[in-house]
């Protein structure tokens, strides 16, 4: 590309950055914080100021006070859809998109659309809506993030399904926090301000637990801060000029290894705001079908999710992995090589291996960094 296409490119980009609708987001530890009841708050007092605003996607969960905040608000109809038998409601997003109010509402950013609609998420949904121009205001639990997966299952021992990648997160204009403390938690769910009284038991039992509440709370805080601490350094002009960081996460068919190590190198690249890469060496050892199709759909599902965390997937045939490494540092202009803990002694390893020592020797000289990911 010619610098004339570039600077015709980067014109073409503000434009559109500047057509783009704002995105809010209202974040919490778990449900009933009261991030629906804040929206809907939101929206009435903007409605209150003329604002051309409308409810597209809501989910009160039969909460009275939540609910009672939805009259006189303008409401965008539902999709009504037909599956295994069963009428069930959607966003309509193609609605929203011929009404274009100035803002929209929409609930549960992470649901999971129902099969046969035109995407699979409703944050992709959402992302479209943006696109048009339309300002959007939503709202996402910390459990579904998906770069937190680790520690959420660390926290809760629960596989969470419906996920949002951490780019859009990244994308949100505003991320607000709602926060309570765990002792006010657990009253709104006695007092059955969350659940029905026959889910309330079970949910003592388990995510509400208080431990498991305080370590969610601390993640939700943590990751608003990181939000904030982005937006602040993305706005304000440079005084130094940092080197441009890039990152490359290397796996391999060892599929809890390896989505471990891509999720953490998509964070330590949206920290620094930076580009990265997966890089997956094949050896003959793997080659065709020397590994199993289980083997096989995860790593297919691993390059799915670093696509979807932004990252580019880089796949390589060769019995050499360290020097496909260097190769692919050096034409990638790589900064930072993260790196799964194997099952065997690290630096034993690298040592004892000549060609790891030529890694570590080129790696020294070029000023790369290697992270050893637990």
């Amino acid at each position: 590309m010619s610098d004339k296409d570039n600077n015709a490119q980067h014109f073409l980009d503000l434009i559109r950055q500047s057509r783009r609708g704002k995105f809010k987001i209202y974040i919490g530890m778990s449900a009933g914080v009261g991030k629906t009841y804040r929206m809907l708050q939101e929206a009435r007092t903007l409605l209150r100021n003329g604002v051309d605003i409308k409810i597209a996607y809501i989910e009160t969960h039969n909460r009275a006070e939540t609910h009672a905040l939805l009259d006189g608000l303008p409401i965008i109809p539902r999709r009504e859809l037909f599956y295994k038998g069963k009428a069930l409601e959607e966003l309509d997003m193609q609605a929203v998109l011929n009404l274009h109010p100035e803002v929209v509402v929409i609930d549960e950013l992470a649901h999971t659309n129902i099969e046969g609609s035109k995407n699979e998420k409703r944050w992709q949904d959402v992302m479209e809506i943006l696109e048009a121009g339309i300002n959007v205001i939503s709202a996402v639990n910390i459990q579904h993030i998906e770069g937190l997966q680790d520690e959420v299952k660390n926290i809760t021992g629960v596989d969470v399904a419906e996920r949002i990648p951490d780019l859009v997160l990244q994308q949100a204009d505003e991320v607000v926090n709602i926060d309570l403390t765990a002792d006010e938690l657990v009253t709104r769910l006695k007092e059955g301000k969350i659940y029905t009284p026959d889910k309330i038991a079970v949910a003592m039992k388990n995510f509400f637990q208080p431990e498991r509440i305080l370590q969610l709370r601390e993640l939700a805080l943590k990751e608003v801060a990181t939000q904030v601490e982005r937006k602040i350094e993305s706005s304000l002009p440079r005084t130094a000029h940092p080197r441009n960081e890039r990152f490359l996460a290397c796996v391999s068919s060892n599929h809890v290894i390896a989505k471990k190590v891509i999720r953490k190198t998509a964070r330590l690249a949206a920290y620094y705001q930076s580009k990265w890469y997966v890089l997956y060496v094949q050896t003959p050892k793997e080659d065709g079908d020397k590994i199993g199709l289980a083997e096989q759909r995860h790593l297919i599902n691993n390059f799915k999710l670093a696509m979807e965390l932004g990252g580019e997937v880089i796949k390589v045939k060769n019995s050499n992995i360290a020097k496909s490494i260097m190769q692919t540092a050096d034409e990638k202009k790589v900064t930072t090589i993260c790196l799964g803990k194997p099952h065997l002694n690290v630096m034993g390893m690298l040592l004892n291996t000549a060609v790891f020592s030529q890694l570590l020797g080129k790696l020294s000289e070029s000023d790369i960094d290697i992270i050893i990911l637990s």
